[in-house]
């Protein structure tokens, strides 16, 4: 499984981004999806994780602004991102579990810079 993430750039405060990873296997093949962050200095967290059933859990730190959603049709998953704050500078990882395998797959990651 190859996972490839885009979206990242520079926004100011306030403003919005839309991450999208795409896969290079079907998602019925795949399990949960993910977006995780690791800031500079900083630990990978969990940003948000969304089911094969298409369930979704959010941090604390996102909920309200960040939006996930999966696209079995085009083995895509998204984050749109609103209300972007400071912290939420970092880079973004995709990240997938096969479902049969159960091995788990990264993306490359893509730099969100917020600035104030």
């Amino acid at each position: 499984v190859q996972l490839q993430a885009c979206g990242g750039g520079l926004v100011q405060a306030g403003g919005s981004l839309r991450l999208s990873c795409a896969s290079s296997v079907r998602l019925s093949n795949i399990n949960n999806m993910g977006w995780y962050r690791q800031a500079p200095g900083k630990q990978r967290e969990l940003v948000a994780i969304i089911t094969s059933g298409g369930s979704t859990l959010y941090a604390d730190s996102v909920k309200g602004r960040f939006t996930m959603s999966r696209d079995n049709a085009e083995n895509m998953i998204d984050l749109q991102m609103n209300s972007l704050k400071p912290d939420d500078t970092a880079v973004y990882y995709c990240k997938a579990q096969e479902r049969f395998s159960g091995l788990i797959y990264w993306g490359q990651g893509t730099e969100v810079t917020v600035s104030s």
